[in-house]
């Protein structure tokens, strides 16, 4: 892998400077979950060694698009959970998607 993963560690770090994540009351450290997510996917990245530039950007976009949605779906679900409304943008994404496909 051409990254340790105590560099990627520092880059999220970087990233999360312009969009900080929350961990609220979470009862795990988190610098210890930044190194365990870290240590991951460099595992991941070390088992695709073997697979096409093509294949590993496929993968890696499958990986992020289903993170991102997981992400958002936890985000909706906590703030119903609290009775808190979405933003103007959220809800108009959520109204287009109930509608389905333009015909």
């Amino acid at each position: 892998m051409s990254i340790t993963p105590q560099e990627l560690e520092l880059l999220m770090q970087e990233v999360e400077k312009e969009d900080p994540i929350d961990f609220a009351d979470l009862p795990f450290d988190e610098h210890d979950l930044r190194g365990l997510i870290s240590n991951h996917l460099c595992e991941m990245a070390d088992a695709m060694e073997n697979f096409s530039d093509e294949d590993k950007h496929l993968t890696l976009l499958a990986v992020a698009a289903k993170l991102v949605l997981e992400n958002m779906v936890l985000n909706i679900q906590l703030l119903r959970r609290h009775g808190v409304p979405l933003s103007e943008s959220a809800d108009a994404l959520l109204s287009r998607l109930r509608k389905g496909p333009a015909a």
